[in-house]
């Protein structure tokens, strides 16, 4: 009998107001060559575990619960919303925050407790994809940075266990379940 196998990861969900600043602020990459991420895919990611074994769900779960009660709420502040990893070639569009402590701490958590082979050394940069890049079209020329007018914050008070089941045009996500951080 085969085992079934989840493709999963660890997410924030984003709050309305952000969804729509950044679901806004995207437009200005409205390009033949851009495609915008589903506004109901958009998420801030913690870990990505992969393809899991059902099995592994228990221990997962029990993880992710356990390590949620160690970190208190934190609050991430957009920083810009620009190509990466060059805006040369770039390959992505992301929202980019600005470093945090408990962002990197919970990260680096979770990979260390999640990963199947012992983690490299990974700069954490917390981020949301808002749009990819077709490999079949040229990248358009001047792309510009967009920064926020007015501050823009993303209280983190959960993290949330997601499965992403590939389809086309774009993979299906689904929250699984939520853990509350500091175990409220």
């Amino acid at each position: 009998m085969m085992q079934e196998t989840l493709r999963l990861f660890v997410a924030a969900a984003l709050p309305q107001d952000l969804k729509e600043y950044l679901v806004q602020a995207r437009q200005a990459y409205d390009e033949p060559g851009i495609r915008a991420v589903p506004t109901e895919n958009l998420h801030l990611t913690l870990f990505f575990l992969g393809n899991v074994a059902g099995s592994a769900l228990a221990h997962i779960r029990q993880t992710l619960t356990q390590v949620a009660q160690r970190y208190e709420p934190f609050v991430l502040t957009l920083e810009q919303v620009e190509p990466v990893p060059k805006r040369t070639a770039p390959r992505l569009i992301w929202a980019r925050f600005e470093p945090h402590p408990g962002f990197t701490q919970l990260s680096r958590e979770l990979t260390q407790l999640l990963s199947a082979t012992p983690p490299k050394q990974e700069k954490f940069i917390p981020h949301i994809t808002l749009c990819r890049f077709r490999k079949d079209l040229p990248v358009p020329a001047h792309l510009p940075l967009v920064t926020p007018d007015q501050k823009m914050v993303f209280p983190v008070n959960t993290l949330a266990l997601w499965q992403s089941q590939l389809a086309s045009p774009h993979p299906v996500y689904t929250i699984m379940e939520s853990f509350w951080l500091g175990g409220t």
